[in-house]
């Protein structure tokens, strides 16, 4: 049985982590350093609006990574902080319906009360067997505060 430590701790990607950051410095390194050299390259004098131009490619690339690097949902007592990609949505346990994954779904999809689905990018497809045993982790926690809601009790205290 895992602790609670474990059973709580943030859900992240691996892989589109990884991949993300190393993109996400190798867009400013390159894109900074062309920026730097464009003048002498192409031979113009005053070309600063190009060179902003450059720089500002970079720095938006490395944001767009950084978004995708800080993906993840975070649960708690109360429900689930899901972070994706543009918006954050805050869930609570009693609204999860269900968790589904697998069948070429690129990350976890919950069914809320509501009729509306919810993405959770924190678990991707791409990480293989450790998304399945994350997916299941988050089904664990739907079902145990499923089953504390139903009989009544508060959630616990940490």
């Amino acid at each position: 049985m895992a602790s609670r430590e474990e059973l709580y701790a943030p859900f992240r990607p691996r892989r589109a982590r990884t991949v993300a950051i190393v993109l996400g410095v190798m867009s400013l390194v390159v894109l900074g350093i062309a920026a730097a050299l464009l003048p002498s390259v192409v031979g113009v004098a005053n070309g600063y609006l190009d060179q902003l131009s450059m720089a500002g490619l970079g720095v938006a690339i490395a944001w767009f990574c950084y978004r995708q690097a800080s993906v993840r949902a975070t649960p708690d007592d109360g429900g689930l902080t899901v972070r994706n990609l543009f918006i954050t949505t805050r869930v609570e346990w009693a609204e999860i319906v269900s968790v589904r994954f697998g069948q070429g779904r690129p990350w976890v999809q919950l069914d809320l009360a509501g009729g509306d689905t919810l993405a959770v990018m924190g678990v991707q497809g791409s990480d293989g067997a450790f998304a399945t045993a994350e997916s299941r982790r988050l089904a664990t926690l739907v079902a145990l505060h499923e089953g504390r809601q139903r009989r009544g009790e508060p959630p616990s205290g940490r």
